[in-house]
């Protein structure tokens, strides 16, 4: 099968090609020089040239709570040009199969109970991410339209929850929490400063290792007539932000001290993703917390040296 990944000098999109099912497929992965998706002729053009059976869509602009408030019309705008662009270009070459990448961000905010599937547009969004958010869900409509439109088409959506890991981003101005927390320690504990934590650290997050959602998706591909039209993909299982940092500071052996910034944006209280229908199918998270941190905190380390 032929496999064209966006997004591939991303965090999802390398764990996707050093996972050892990548071998199974013949893979196309271009870089932003090659196929600018935010081009709609190029990109109908680039899908034309290589005639993909399956499109994996794991191109993004992304970035933390205080990037999406820089800059939500980009995140929105650039977000919903790539996906409909691609989506379009796969449908106007008859693509059988498109896996779509979401985003948590996607439910209502301020949820007391897990996220399941059906609570999409079931309220108002998170307004620190609303911009990215809205465009997460409009390519994810747009894949259920093309499917219903299309017999011989389906185009589904994969919701993952927060993602961490190996080739993730750990720039303090557009990391998402974990990696910036995993820096933070890691430098508080060489300096001796005080670690500052953004609000109270009692809202709760649900991280999931990269490698997991690499796995998944291989998954997905080998039994994409089961999948759902809109699946979540978690742990299921959430911490509080001050619990994350002490899960941190004691998986890297170190101790530092903390101060909260009251003053600084937290985001939703609680996002967590209800994974009873991806456990259904027979698939469960390998990646413990721990071995995930360690695991990115010695990439991030190789990085530094």
């Amino acid at each position: 099968m032929k496999l064209l990944v966006t997004g591939a000098s991303g965090m999802v999109g390398r764990n996707v090609l050093e996972n050892p099912a990548a071998k199974e497929y013949e893979i196309v992965a271009p870089s932003h020089g090659e196929l600018d998706l935010l081009d709609t002729l190029l990109t109908q053009r680039y899908v034309e040239q290589e005639k993909p059976d399956a499109v994996l869509h794991c191109a993004g602009r992304v970035g933390g709570i205080q990037a999406n408030m820089n800059a939500p019309a980009t995140f929105m705008t650039e977000n919903l040009l790539m996906g409909t662009n691609l989506v379009l270009a796969a449908r106007r070459m008859r693509v059988p199969r498109f896996l779509n990448l979401g985003s948590s961000c996607m439910y209502p905010k301020d949820s007391p109970e897990h996220l399941t599937e059906d609570m999409l547009l079931g309220g108002p969004l998170e307004e620190t991410n609303e911009g990215y958010a809205l465009a997460k869900i409009a390519v994810s409509r747009l894949c259920d339209y093309v499917s219903a439109e299309e017999s011989e088409l389906s185009y589904k959506t994969i919701v993952p929850c927060n993602l961490y890991g190996r080739f993730d981003s750990f720039d303090p101005k557009n990391s998402h929490m974990l990696p910036a927390a995993i820096r933070k320690v890691h430098e508080a504990s060489l300096s001796g400063a005080v670690v500052e934590i953004w609000g109270n650290g009692e809202a709760r997050r649900e991280f999931m290792y990269a490698g997991d959602l690499a796995d998944f998706l291989f998954f997905a591909l080998d039994n994409f007539d089961s999948i759902p039209a809109l699946l979540n993909v978690g742990l299921g299982e959430d911490l509080s932000i001050n619990e994350y940092y002490h899960t941190i500071a004691k998986s890297l052996g170190v101790s530092v001290e903390y101060c909260h910034n009251l003053d600084k944006p937290t985001g939703m209280r609680r996002k967590v993703l209800d994974v009873s229908r991806v456990h259904a199918l027979g698939w469960r998270a390998k990646t413990s917390t721990v071995d995930g941190i360690c695991s990115t905190f010695e990439y991030y380390r190789g990085l530094a040296q």
